[in-house]
Parts: C-alpha cells; sequence; structure tokens
C-alpha cells in the first residue's frame, strides 16, 4: 500500500492480441505487450496487464523456478482498496445513514481526541479525500522484512497515528493519509454493526460477482489461487506471503487485473452507487505530493491524459505488488501490475508513462 504520491491511473484503447511471454509477443505491435515488456526490461521481474478484455503478461513469474507469469494471476492491490472501501460508505450515506460533512464524531464518539487529534474538527468527506490532518501510520511502521509476519489490529494503527500530532488543520491543505480509511473502515463497522471486510464483499464484491477479489482472512498470509511471486528490492526477497492486516481498510484487498477493471468500470457506470453519490466522488481537491496535475476526489483519482480527457482510478503498492489502473467514462479501462515496488523514482514513473502512452497510441 502506497501514498497516492506513487500511485498512477490511466486507460487503454481497444486492443487486438492476447499476448505471451514468447519471443514472437516480444515483437507484437500491440501497445499494451509492448509497455509490459519495456517494464520488465527495465525494472521488474513480472508484469501482467489486463485492458478491454484481453489479458498480458511478461516476465518471470517465479525467480526461483523460472515460471511463468499466470494470465490475469491474483495481486495484492494495495491502496485500491480505498475506492471498494469509499463505494461502502458512498452506499451508506445514500442509505440515509451516513452524513459526508458530518462531523467523525457524530459515529466514532471519543475515538480521536490525542495529540491534538480530534474526531470533533474534521468530517466524513475530509477522511474520504485526505484533507483531515490525521497523521499517516505508515510512516513509522517497520520494514517488511520485520513486519511480513505480525499482525496488527485496526487499533494499533490508529495508535501509531495518534501518537503524533496531527500533520495539520482539518481542511486547511491536502496530504495523503492511510490512517484516515483505517477511521472509514471502523465508521463503516459502527453504523453497519458488520465487518468493514463482510460489508465490502457483500456490497460491491459479490454483486460484481468479481471471482478472483477477496479480502484476506484474519491471520491469511498467502494468495489464493494462480499469482506470480511478489518481490522486495535490494534482495530480491520474496515476499509474497505477508500479514497484510497493517493495510487492513486502506490496503488489504487481493484481486486479479480483470477484476479491477470491472470493479472501476461498474463505478463509473452506476452499478455501485447512484448518481447524485457518483457526482460527489468526483469532486477532487488539488493534491501536494503527487504526480503533477492529478487531484483526489472521495476515494478515487482524477488523472488527467497526455491525449486529452481524464481517467478515474486509484492505483496502490504494497510490498511485491504494485498495481496501475484506471476507466474512463466511455468504457475504457486497463489495469498493470508489476511483481515488485519501485526503487528509483525513474521507476515510479515507469507505470504511469506505460499506461498513458497505450492509452494514446
Amino acid at each position: 500500500m502506497s501514498s497516492v504520491s506513487k500511485g498512477a491511473v490511466a486507460v487503454v484503447t481497444a486492443l487486438t492480441l492476447i499476448a505471451t511471454t514468447s519471443a514472437a509477443a516480444a515483437a507484437t505491435p500491440d501497445p499494451v505487450q509492448r509497455e509490459l515488456d519495456a517494464l520488465v526490461r527495465a525494472d521488474f521481474p513480472g508484469a501482467l496487464a489486463s485492458a478491454q478484455g484481453r489479458d498480458y503478461v511478461a516476465g518471470v513469474g517465479d525467480l526461483r523456478t523460472g515460471a511463468k507469469v499466470p494470465v490475469d494471476g491474483r495481486v495484492r492491490i494495495g491502496s485500491n482498496t480505498k475506492s471498494y472501501v469509499a463505494v461502502v460508505v458512498m452506499q451508506l450515506v445514500e442509505e440515509g445513514a451516513v452524513d459526508l460533512d458530518a462531523e467523525v464524531e457524530t459515529y466514532l464518539p471519543g475515538l480521536i481526541r490525542r495529540n491534538g487529534n480530534d474526531g470533533r474538527r474534521f468530517t466524513v468527506r475530509q477522511l474520504l479525500n485526505h484533507t483531515s490532518g490525521l497523521p499517516n501510520y505508515t510512516r513509522w511502521i517497520p520494514p517488511i522484512t520485520e513486519l511480513r509476519d505480525v499482525y496488527l489490529s485496526p487499533r494499533d494503527l490508529l495508535d501509531l497515528a495518534l501518537a503524533h500530532r496531527p500533520a495539520f488543520t482539518p481542511g486547511e491543505k491536502w496530504e495523503y493519509s492511510n490512517t484516515g480509511y483505517v477511521v472509514l473502515g471502523l465508521l463503516i463497522e459502527k453504523v453497519t454493526g458488520r465487518p468493514v471486510h463482510e460489508e465490502v464483499t457483500r456490497r460491491v464484491i459479490e454483486p460484481l460477482g468479481l471471482k478472483d477479489t477477496y479480502w484476506p482472512g484474519l491471520g491469511e498470509r498467502g494468495i489464493r489461487g494462480r499469482h506470480p511471486r511478489g518481490y522486495h528490492f535490494p534482495g530480491p526477497v520474496d515476499v509474497t506471503s505477508l500479514d497484510p492486516s497493517w493495510g487492513w481498510a486502506a490496503g488489504q484487498l487481493i484481486a486479479s487485473p480483470s477484476d479491477v477493471n470491472r470493479f472501476y468500470r461498474a463505478l463509473l457506470d452506476g452499478r455501485l452507487v447512484k448518481p447524485a453519490q457518483l457526482a460527489e466522488m468526483k469532486k477532487t481537491v488539488e493534491t501536494e505530493g503527487f504526480v503533477p496535475g492529478w487531484s483526489y476526489g472521495l476515494g478515487i483519482v482524477k488523472i488527467p491524459l497526455s491525449c486529452g480527457g481524464v481517467a478515474w482510478g486509484h492505483g496502490g503498492d504494497i510490498d511485491g505488488y504494485e498495481t496501475r489502473n484506471g476507466a474512463t467514462d466511455d468504457g475504457r479501462a486497463v489495469t498493470i501490475a508489476v511483481t515488485a515496488l519501485p526503487t528509483s523514482e525513474e521507476a515510479v514513473m515507469r507505470p504511469i508513462k506505460a499506461l498513458d502512452r497505450t492509452l494514446c497510441a
């Protein structure tokens, strides 16, 4: 799971070939395959993508055995989880159970009152769009080599954050905060009386028939089904197996690239929230420490494209995997995943540029 300064989303035009990792595929003019091959040559052990119903792979899915990347395999999708959680919140808004502009204290009385952090001073909307000022707990968690087998509860994550002063006065500026989405997970549980993973599954995953999307169970460290291995550099260290509890409502979901596309297409098509709630989600605020030109809505990101128009999505980083994804209002969608986090600024930008080039080819 990552800050959005490392997050990216984009969309892709209609494609023509289901690609493989063969030498013939390496020479194909297909823009998605060409970009995946370039990502693998430059930075990442493996890459996979889904675009307009086509699936693509490149590189190696297991460095130890040399196995290929499984087509449309499952990966950890990190901060994309925020979009799914935001949808549940917006459904509760539609049902009249939550008011976007109510103080968080309304739903979680007394929970956030420490070191200047105060749930009476910021709203549900400000949690959703990262303007609450809550300090970002991921700044203080240990490295993955120490954390991979450690379980952290949502209250542990909140305690990490509230041990520090607010990043800024609520509403004064923008700063990405995973803590805000932990609080939203707790809010969903308080309002519904059910676990947040159950609400995401019942309200989003099951209605859309997302067969390869799931919220890992308590203590579950592996990835079910077909999946490429994920790596940490320097090393490489295989970090496919890890306890993702430190991501929780900010970044715990697992999905295939095609399922991620289906989710964002369904969101933009109005199958998850009503037009009034989708319009609220698309009201964005200017950002800092972000990709230039990008702005943040309520759990989704607005990305201007070099060829005109915009994409909507999120993107996510969690140790071992990075996803870059998005969809447009006219029906296009793409998700690209790579099997390691980038280790340089150049590597951070390559998937962003690759997606944009693919769309605009």
